[in-house]
């Protein structure tokens, strides 16, 4: 599993690289459903890559209105195929083809970051493989999630690259709009090409309103410095908006962009990776080249380091006192204490994932390893 799971009711729902899809009984582990959505892509016909097979890799997205659960699938042929299951009875409901980009080459394509619902519809971002091989680019997808009408789309405008990776996927603003990172691109002088890039769209017809990008752009392309690498942080607290990236330093955003270089503040000291966990004005921050997770406060006009977590690395979650990461170089779950980043407990979760997370409810820990999941309780 490289996706999060989700919890439902009482069901748990685990996406596979199989491409088969398990609901659970969230306090026993018991399979109440599973169901399969073709066989998936052996790493042997695609262009480069790091994960065999390819099949969901995605985090699953749930709609309540709709009661379903949506995951993307990849299947031989590199096909990426949208799913809507009856999150109850795993029941297929509909699918549609998200291979929305002729002019490009699918195979190079690989759907990873976290599936998004909102305004009735369900988001999808795509990047490319491990290696950046061959003709992709960055795109986010947005269909209805009843599975009627058009599929709208929004491309990174670069001649190649620009993924739209980072694990958390898309976000919604405190304004309705959706706010989405994208990797290098094609560009390393010239007129800037929207990558390396936090861009603001419409949640529905994914209409471009605002890009930001760092001063530091042509230099970010040509060495993979770029900011895809983490999703963008909203502090709807302060009206502001938190993004960092494999450079190292870290942005203060307003919520509409001005463009490039049109960042409040900047701070050094965080290679971000992964999603991050907010709570008020505070942004805990997953720092794969510090192998920490870092506290940062957040002002209108300021960003301040507070605790730093050492020898730890993963996406944390907050529940009430407590933070939890999956700590992807031990396979522990490490429990801090949110005021002041000091260890509580590690345990051990099995093989992760390059950039893990877990998911908290009704007093378990959940933790996708490479093997399926495991839960803490307590």
């Amino acid at each position: 599993m490289y996706g999060e799971p989700l919890v439902v009711g009482g069901t748990l729902i685990a996406a596979t690289e199989s491409n088969r899809v398990f609901g659970l009984n969230a306090r026993t582990g018991r399979i109440r459903w599973k169901t399969a959505l073709g066989r998936p892509q052996p790493s042997s016909g695609l262009p480069c890559g790091n994960i065999d097979p390819l099949g969901i890799t995605g985090t699953p997205a749930y709609d309540a209105a709709t009661g379903s659960v949506f995951v993307v699938a990849e299947t031989v042929g590199g096909h990426h195929t949208l799913w809507a299951l009856n999150a109850a009875t795993g029941h297929r409901r509909w699918h549609r083809s998200l291979d929305v980009l002729p002019t490009r080459n699918r195979k190079a394509e690989q759907q990873r970051a976290a599936l998004l619902v909102t305004h009735g519809r369900v988001l999808v971002s795509f990047g490319g493989l491990a290696g950046d091989c061959d003709n992709y680019v960055g795109y986010l997808t947005s269909t209805s999630v009843r599975g009627h009408g058009r599929t709208h789309r929004y491309a990174v405008p670069t001649a190649r690259e620009g993924g739209m990776w980072a694990t958390p996927g898309p976000v919604l603003g405190r304004n309705g709009h959706v706010y989405v990172s994208s990797g290098n691109g094609a560009a390393t002088s010239g007129r800037w090409d929207k990558s390396d890039s936090v861009t603001e769209l419409t949640a529905r017809r994914l209409h471009r309103r605002s890009v930001f990008a760092p001063s530091t752009w042509r230099d970010d392309n040509a060495h993979d410095l770029d900011l895809g690498s983490m999703s963008p942080a909203m502090l709807p607290a302060a009206h502001r908006i938190v993004i960092a990236g494999k450079r190292g330093t870290v942005y203060l955003l307003r919520e509409h962009f001005r463009g490039v270089g049109s960042n409040i503040r900047k701070r050094a000291g965080c290679h971000a990776f992964g999603g991050s966990a907010v709570i008020r004005r505070t942004v805990l921050m997953p720092c794969l080249g510090e192998n920490q997770v870092r506290a940062l406060h957040v002002g209108p006009a300021r960003l301040h380091w507070a605790w730093s977590a050492g020898n730890v690395f993963g996406s944390p979650v907050i529940a009430r006192s407590r933070v939890y990461v999956a700590d992807r170089n031990s396979g522990d779950l490490v429990v801090l204490r949110l005021r002041n980043g000091h260890l509580v407990q590690r345990i051990h979760a099995g093989s992760l994932t390059h950039f893990p997370s877990e998911v908290v409810s009704g007093g378990f820990v959940f933790v996708p390893t490479l093997h399926g999941v495991t839960a803490f309780r307590g």
